[in-house]
């Protein structure tokens, strides 16, 4: 028997030419182009084609979390300047956690100015690592980010936020705010391929995971078994375990729209069976994993060296990625957030 192969970065990593990192989305949200990986050889299709690429009695799981306009711009007392990303809101206070980038770190009980329009008081170091700021805010920080804070696109693109991208980086069926980072293959969904999936008998289902920033941190290590990952809360709902349960008596198809869905439900089936709740998330998923829910994957394509492509590695097999990628390198396809998007199945070994 051969032994399981160690992965380094390294091994996830390709050449991307930058012309082909999408800097605005498609003009219609299904008018992206869709690589159906599923077979031997891959398929260059629509995304509006989705609907006859799955089987009455499957079940898409999306992820509903909103994205919240997260980045703030500011200024010290002493006039230094500060942008901070709210990474997470503290359930039920005005307290938040964020990044703050400044010349130098605001202190412990010192306030910031942001937007001109309000206070956040610093009331110190938070998160893994102490990497974070702990900010009390004057009002209430969900309507202070609506009324006074920006999108907070990836680093990867290189235009301000726009009245586009308000519209754009939010999925159709958005519900709940929390997410600094858009679940992006849910970005390809319009009313008419909702519309048509239910024509065609395909089941719907949600799951919330609240996207952090860290979903663009670098891998620093060399060995892939030495990463930590980030946090993100996730909650799978009763109804959704239901639908699962269904879906599988009914010999259907359980397919993860986007990786964060995909972590959802497999977080909450670590012990074994599919459980509702709400949690915090740590899980790293490699070429490896035994998966316990999820049967495909629709998902956008990913950042080289990232946690990401060792996850949709390790469900559809690293030879095959590397194979799709490299055909959509070469057809030209648009990668990352608003970027065109990708069909997997399981693999089956």
């Amino acid at each position: 028997m051969s032994l399981p192969r160690s992965y380094t970065v390294a091994d996830f990593d390709f050449e991307l030419p930058p012309e082909l990192i999408a800097q605005h989305p498609a003009a219609e949200r299904s008018g992206s182009r869709l690589l159906d990986g599923r077979t031997a050889e891959p398929v260059d299709r629509v995304f509006r084609d989705l609907p006859s690429l799955l089987n009455p009695g499957d079940l898409l799981v999306f992820n509903d979390t909103q994205v919240i306009k997260a980045r703030l711009y500011g200024h010290k007392a002493s006039g230094g300047a500060v942008e901070a990303l709210v990474e997470r809101v503290l359930p039920g206070t005005h307290e938040v956690w964020a990044h703050v980038r400044a010349s130098k770190s605001p202190k412990p009980g010192s306030t910031v100015r942001f937007a001109e329009a309000f206070d956040a008081e610093v009331l110190g170091r938070c998160g893994p690592d102490n990497g974070m700021f702990h900010l009390r805010f004057s009002a209430d920080p969900f309507q202070l980010l609506e009324a006074h804070g920006h999108v907070p696109l990836p680093p990867y693109i290189e235009h301000e936020d726009s009245a586009d991208d308000v519209r754009r980086y939010q999925t159709v069926f958005a519900r709940n705010p929390g997410a600094v980072a858009a679940p992006t293959a849910a970005l390809h969904f319009d009313e008419g391929v909702l519309a048509a999936l239910a024509a065609r008998g395909v089941q719907t289902a949600s799951v919330t995971l609240h996207v952090g920033a860290g979903t663009f941190q670098p891998v620093r290590v060399e060995s892939i078994a030495d990463h930590k990952m980030h946090s993100e809360w996730f909650e799978v709902p009763a109804a959704t375990v239901e639908a699962i349960a269904a879906t599988r008596a009914a010999g259907g198809r359980v397919i993860s729209v986007g990786t964060t869905s995909l972590r959802a439900l497999e977080s909450a089936a670590r012990g074994g069976t599919l459980q509702a709740g709400a949690s915090e998330t740590e899980i790293f998923i490699t070429p490896g994993f035994q998966f316990r829910v999820v049967d495909g994957l629709l998902t956008n394509f990913h950042l080289p060296k990232s946690t990401l492509m060792m996850l949709v590695s390790a469900l559809a097999g690293y030879d095959t990625v590397r194979r799709l990628y490299r055909h959509a390198i070469a057809e030209r396809y648009r990668f990352f957030s608003y970027g065109d998007a990708m069909l997997l199945s399981r693999r089956s070994d």
